[in-house]
């Protein structure tokens, strides 16, 4: 409905002054789209060549054309890809020439829809990296990802929804906040001990007698409290603090609502 693909039901939506279904001709000429299983480009020929499609549905200019594309092929360093088959390519190379795809007319808002699905390790902070840089230039993203670390690396405000309901609205450090009172508490022991025997401290998981992950519940004691108590009962040769994962908050999150 976002981007005028759909005609809602009911209500009414506004972006940037348009009312994407209404206004959908003036108002594609303002916003671009990747979606991570669902290509834009055409199978059979390079990158380039459906680029340059693009540059004659939008009416880009040459000028205007070739900067982005110096920019954009720069950013992503696939000056050589874009002019080989689109069928040879990797789909880490894909999702680079997809977002420059969406990019060449200049849009002002993003909409983007697991964007790094399938990708490894590298090709996703790759493609982190741009939309860092892009939404510093002044673009708006909207992600829809169910990806954890896209989330944590990208977003300043999160809108979780569960069954349809909207669950939660605000932004990333208020989410983090949200469910606060527990931290998670990786310890290395100097010598085996029999348990853990300190109110709010639950062991997680145990990698062997030296190593282990606690969760711990602030709501009875301050993690100062813990540490003393902890260093009372054990000797630790290292130890590390952490906030809860993003997974247990938003599936605690999806259980409140439940």
């Amino acid at each position: 409905m976002l981007t005028g693909a759909l005609y809602p039901s009911s209500g009414q939506i506004s972006v940037m002054g348009f009312s994407p279904f209404k206004d959908r001709t003036a108002y594609v000429n303002h916003i671009g789209a990747v979606f991570g299983q669902k290509s834009q480009l055409i199978w059979d020929i390079p990158p380039i060549d459906s680029f340059n499609m693009n540059k004659a549905i939008y009416g880009i200019k040459d000028k205007d054309f070739k900067a982005s594309l110096d920019e954009l092929t720069a950013l992503f360093e696939i000056e050589e890809i874009i002019k080989k088959p689109t069928r040879v390519l990797s789909l880490g190379e894909r999702m680079k020439c997809e977002f420059v795809m969406a990019m060449l007319h200049r849009p002002r808002i993003v909409f983007l829809d697991e964007p790094t699905i399938g990708l490894d390790v590298i090709a996703k902070q790759r493609i982190r990296t741009f939309i860092k840089e892009m939404n510093r230039k002044g673009v708006t993203f909207i992600l829809t990802t169910h990806d954890l670390q896209d989330v944590e690396q990208l977003a300043q405000k999160v809108i979780i929804i569960n069954h349809g309901h909207k669950v939660f609205d605000n932004s990333l450090a208020d989410l983090k906040s949200n469910l606060g009172s527990e931290k998670i508490i990786h310890l290395v022991l100097a010598k085996p001990i029999s348990g853990f025997d300190v109110e709010g401290v639950k062991v997680l998981e145990k990698r062997s007698d030296l190593e282990y992950t606690l969760e711990v519940d602030l709501k009875t004691s301050s993690i100062n409290t813990i540490i003393r108590q902890l260093a009372e009962m054990c000797e630790f040769s290292d130890i590390g603090i952490k906030e809860l994962p993003m997974e247990k908050i938003i599936t605690q999150i999806y259980q409140a609502r439940e």
